[in-house]
């Protein structure tokens, strides 16, 4: 009965069954693992921001460059701070409001990203605080370049002049005649006048929308799999009731053969009703003399 699992077409869909289910469960399981991946790293940068609070803070060519370990890490630097600039479209406490961003100039050449604080409402310079002169040593919180369209960073272009959408070496090139850290610090406690902004957890290590979807396509792909189960099983019972219909006798009808008279078939209209009526016909025919 099973015989035809033999034949070409079933090779074929038994080679695809075979293929599919192991490449659905492998991408199934690697879904997993990413999201599994991301719970930890979120596990850990908890428990890296609650260390950071207690641990001293270390020079800042000790923390670079920045990654998942070293993000959310405490910092100090020394330098002379310079250009100054606003981060506008900036959130703190369910308020709108704005960063107040200062370049410090270290001794290495280089500048630091320093937001000195918060400050409510509209984006206004008249409203910043200046920063202070001479040489300052600032302790805060390293933080990893923003990328625009990330956490609620604004991706918009054609600020005014003195503003910037995203905190970054890449937008802030263009903005500042300095060479710039690939990193920026916000400040344990802001200057006078000023809200300290705390410090966000590194990328990708937050249970964020890109987590859950690593989950979603977890399910989807294992339905895949099942899917592909339930479809075979499907064709194979299909396939073998139609072989024990055939060994019974019971095959499908063709088209005419479904026991109904056809038009050619009407009472009164087959078989001798047939030769009746051509038979005068033939009468006629032997009617007529021949000559």
């Amino acid at each position: 009965m099973y015989r035809f699992l033999l034949t070409p077409r079933w090779w074929g869909i038994n080679v695809f069954v075979l293929l599919a289910i192991p490449f659905c469960v492998f991408m199934g399981s690697w879904q997993l693992s990413r999201f599994e991946a991301r719970v930890d790293d979120h596990r850990s940068a908890k428990e890296q921001a609650e260390s950071a609070r207690t641990q001293s803070a270390r020079p800042l060519a000790e923390l670079l460059p920045v990654d998942k370990s070293t993000s959310g890490r405490r910092t100090t630097a020394t330098g002379h701070y310079g250009k100054q600039l606003l981060v506008p479209d900036r959130q703190l406490d369910g308020r709108d409001g704005y960063y107040v961003l200062t370049l410090l100039r270290t001794d290495g050449g280089e500048a630091l990203p320093v937001v000195r604080g918060w400050l409510p409402g509209d984006a206004d310079s008249a409203q910043a605080p200046e920063p202070p002169a001479g040489q300052v040593t600032v302790t805060g919180t390293l933080q990893a370049s923003e990328t625009p369209g990330d956490n609620g960073v604004s991706a918009q272009g054609g600020l005014p002049a003195g503003q910037t959408s995203a905190i970054s070496a890449a937008s802030l090139v263009n903005l500042v005649p300095y060479d710039l850290y690939d990193a920026w610090v916000t400040l344990d406690t802001a200057d006078p006048g000023m809200t300290a902004v705390p410090a966000t957890a590194a990328a990708d290590t937050g249970l964020d929308l890109k987590a859950f979807q690593n989950l979603g396509y977890t399910g989807e792909w294992f339905v895949f799999a099942g899917f592909v189960v339930f479809m075979w099983f499907r064709l194979l019972r299909r396939e073998v009731e139609f072989v024990r219909d055939a060994e019974l006798g019971i095959l499908p009808e063709e088209p005419g053969e479904s026991g109904e008279l056809g038009e050619s078939e009407k009472p009164g209209e087959s078989g001798a009703g047939s030769a009746g009526r051509h038979e005068p016909r033939a009468q006629e025919d032997a009617s007529t003399p021949v000559r």
